[in-house]
């Protein structure tokens, strides 16, 4: 009689481990498909932050020594074909080949030299098509690291692309 009452326990306990089992390979799916989801719910916001932060990213990289023509033309691959940039203060607008013959002119002269050590954003206002940034340029001077003024730049974007920069500093 015993042996009857423990066979058919083990289907029972078999069975609850089966159940068991199967929630949890649901569970493990269902978070695994959620996370999968959450990568893919990227925003315009995100995805304009995301250029911005290649574009500094870039822009760092050819501020050192070393830099190469190479790293200029990564940063111009972020522009759409019709980018200008505008700066008032030093002279007005700019077509992209007018700023990349003076990123080009700079690094034949030796302007990037690693002084700047990091760009430091301070404040970003993510729009529709358009940012807003605060930032400061860190730099060695005198063998010391030193913060620059705050300045500002307005970017508005085409087609996931930098179609135009406005520097307000």
């Amino acid at each position: 009689m015993q042996d009857s009452v423990k066979n058919s326990q083990k289907p029972i306990t078999m069975m609850k481990k089966a159940v068991t089992n199967l929630i949890s390979v649901f569970f493990m799916l269902f978070i695994i498909g959620n996370i999968d989801a959450q990568k893919l719910k990227m925003t315009p916001k995100d995805s304009l932050n995301t250029v911005l932060e290649k574009y500094y990213e870039l822009n760092l990289k050819v501020f050192q020594a070393g830099s190469t023509l190479e790293d200029i033309d990564a940063i111009f691959n972020l522009f759409t074909d019709e980018f200008t940039y505008v700066h008032p203060k030093y002279g007005g607008v700019y077509t992209r080949q007018d700023l990349y013959n003076g990123y080009k002119r700079n690094l034949e002269k030796g302007s990037y030299n690693s002084r700047v050590i990091d760009i430091k954003i301070s404040n970003r206002i993510i729009g529709l098509k358009a940012a807003t940034v605060n930032k400061s340029f860190i730099k060695n001077e005198d063998h010391q690291i030193k913060e620059g003024k705050e300045q500002m730049s307005l970017f508005e974007f085409r087609d996931g692309r930098i179609s135009k920069i406005v520097e307000y500093w």
